[in-house]
């Protein structure tokens, strides 16, 4: 059994929204679906780390997720700023087994084991939360972040923070965020929400004993990344 990380999937199959427009993006769902394939057996795991789908709402996503279903290894969902359609987990929940979407699932506060591995995260913010508004997202944010630690150190497995925002790049930081990881002492962390010239600042490396990768779809070439 092994797993995988990749971000940002932006999954359009009953929207339009393509992103075939942008610079290479062309045929994205295709490129996702072939190496996903080849690499991904049954009883891996997947984390998509936010930006699934296009869509509204669950039922107009239902196409993107039925998709997402057909490949091959479970899947961990966690929320990307352009998921308009995420509602509550129960909500989800109860339209992945209304619609036998068995291999869905979403991380919201709590946790998923794959092998010797505990999968927390959430979706995290942007660094300069300055606004009252932007202050309380962030700190509930932060707030999620720990709830899905703790259930993670609950299993007595090593934790894997995935985040959709970066809590770092190479000029700033989210400090509510990255001090969680560091105060929790997570080793590895995986984030996606960064496209094309933005890959020039991500923060790609170790810090404060902390491994941060970047996952988006662009950044791999439509490739999940190996994690364990």
């Amino acid at each position: 059994m092994a797993l995988f990380a990749i971000g940002d999937t932006h999954l359009s199959l009953a929207t339009g929204k393509s992103m075939n427009i942008f610079g290479g993006w062309s045929d994205y769902e295709k490129r996702l679906e072939t190496n996903w394939r080849r690499l991904i057996r049954p009883e891996d795991t997947v984390v998509i780390a936010g930006d699934i789908s296009w869509c509204m709402n669950l039922e107009q996503g239902l196409e993107d997720f039925r998709f997402l279903d057909s490949l091959p290894g479970r899947k961990i969902i966690l929320k990307g700023n352009h998921d308009y359609w995420w509602a509550t987990k129960k909500k989800a929940d109860e339209f992945f087994e209304k619609y036998s979407l068995s291999t869905l699932n979403i991380l919201h506060n709590n946790t998923y084991t794959a092998d010797s591995f505990a999968i927390c995260g959430t979706r995290g913010w942007f660094f300069d939360a300055e606004s009252d508004a932007d202050k309380k997202v962030v700190l509930r944010e932060a707030g999620r972040l720990r709830a899905s630690i703790a259930a993670a150190k609950e299993t007595g497995l090593e934790p894997v923070v995935f985040l959709h925002y970066p809590p770092i790049n190479i000029t700033q930081k989210c400090d509510e965020i990255y001090n969680v990881l560091v105060e929790e002492q997570i080793t590895r962390c995986y984030y996606g929400h960064l496209h094309s010239y933005s890959h020039a600042g991500a923060f790609i490396g170790e810090k404060d004993g902390i491994r941060f990768s970047l996952i988006s779809s662009d950044f791999l070439q439509f490739c999940p990344a190996l994690v364990y």
